[in-house]
């Protein structure tokens, strides 16, 4: 792995990628620490070093700011209002037509989604914002027990609200930087970022309470899950296609074999935030409803991840996701129509309608099994939070934030080693 992170920086261009990947989140961690203007903080990094450990609404809501939230900082929102607005333009594109359109239309089509989802991610980064600016306010919901926006006046809370809201657009605009002229997907990336930033404290979080034989265990288990992740994430079914050999004016052209390889996990971590993203809309809505009964409501069967009705809609909506992203990413029938028209078929199968049958029988198959897997993984953290009685975010390698670490993690080593295959450089995985 060494040898071929040194081969990396050896190709300029890749280099170049690499570099300015570092830098972009570089600037996304300091921006998690830079407070917004017009809040007390003195009172904040007081209550902050009081309490080491946030649950809740605050625990969910920073995972995916990085730490932002707690300290209330310029990237409180995280990429959360992003990745909302985006699930919802995918489920909106199943019931308006022009957005259906839009999506078989390519580039062009897929330019204007994207500027509707950057105006509805601005839209709902103001609600949120404003959501914040009360809850913050407010001592007894506070995610840091205390008022950290003394001086509440409508010109105060407007500027907060703005660079919460300016923030979020920032974090966008870095994550597509990240995308055009880095590696990886940028929004993946910062997300993943934002979770190996608090491994560490979490780690000291359990060493606390558990000690050594404890956080050895822990570590021990966490080893064993990442392992389980690899091995699915690399599993995949290959379905062998044959093309024939046509005759193009006077030339040969065609023939010999290729496969299609399908994924156990055909949607990566993609179900898990949108599950995530999901079970965060009844928290966006409660930040901003002035009830305390909502909130505790929310806080009861929506955020605590210690309970078993929170464990079994957070399963079920794993399921549902992977089999609805996997149904809107792989057209069976379009793959089928593709395979004919270049003159393929698989050994077997006639082409056309069985062929279709074919792929979304393998497909369901291993999607099954797929999310299942997925859905055990991510409430690992939830079922020893019921078993052991201790805080589900006091374990650090299960649930959420180990799914889309490692799968963002495997995602870039894959495209940094087709860049380097390119090259005739030795990748890394072997």
């Amino acid at each position: 792995m060494l040898t071929a992170l040194r081969n990396a920086f050896k190709v300029p261009d890749l280099r170049r990628k690499l570099l300015f990947t570092f830098f972009i989140l570089a600037v996304f961690r300091l921006g998690a620490h830079i407070p917004v203007p017009g809040i007390d903080l003195a009172t904040l990094n007081r209550q902050i070093e009081q309490r080491q450990q946030v649950g809740g609404v605050a625990a969910f809501l920073n995972l995916f700011s990085g730490g932002a939230l707690t300290n209330f900082a310029i990237f409180a929102l995280g990429i959360m209002p992003y990745i909302t607005s985006s699930i919802i333009m995918q489920l909106l594109a199943v019931v308006i037509p022009r957005l259906e359109e839009w999506q078989k239309q390519g580039e062009v089509g897929h330019r204007q989604i994207t500027k509707f989802t950057r105006y509805l991610t601005i839209v709902l980064a103001l609600i949120q914002s404003t959501g914040l600016v009360f809850l913050f306010h407010s001592p007894e919901n506070s995610p840091v027990g205390a008022d950290v926006v003394p001086n509440f006046t409508p010109p105060r809370v407007a500027l907060i609200v703005l660079t919460l809201t300016a923030g979020t657009g920032l974090i966008m605009w870095l994550g597509e930087l990240i995308t055009q002229r880095g590696i990886g997907n940028g929004m993946s990336l910062l997300i993943f970022a934002g979770i190996i930033a608090g491994l560490p404290g979490q780690g000291a979080a359990v060493y606390e309470q558990l000690k050594i034989i404890g956080s050895v265990i822990f570590l021990l288990i966490g080893l064993m899950i990442v392992v389980a992740i690899v091995l699915v994430e690399q599993g995949q079914r290959r379905i062998p296609v044959q093309y024939a050999k046509r005759i193009v004016g006077r030339r040969m052209t065609g023939g010999g074999s290729t496969y299609i390889p399908i994924k156990v996990n055909q949607a990566g971590v993609i179900p898990i935030i949108f599950a995530s993203s999901v079970l965060y809309i009844p928290v966006l809505v409660s930040s901003a409803a002035p009830w305390k009964g909502m909130r505790e409501f929310v806080e009861r069967w929506f955020v605590n991840p210690a309970t078993v009705p929170y464990i079994v809609l957070y399963a079920i909506l794993i399921l549902l996701f992977t089999f609805f992203y996997v149904a809107i990413t792989f057209n069976p029938t379009q793959q089928a129509d593709y395979i004919r028209k270049y003159g393929g078929f698989i050994p077997g199968i006639r082409p056309g309608r069985p062929t279709a049958e074919y792929l979304n029988k393998v497909l369901t198959r291993l999607t099954v099994p797929g999310s299942l897997f997925l859905a055990l993984v991510a409430v690992v953290p939830s079922v020893i939070a019921v078993i052991t009685g201790l805080p589900a975010q006091t374990f650090p390698f299960g649930g959420t934030t180990i799914l889309i670490a490692v799968g963002v993690a495997l995602e870039t080593m894959r495209q940094i080693e087709s860049q380097l295959l390119m090259r005739n450089y030795e990748g890394f995985l072997k």
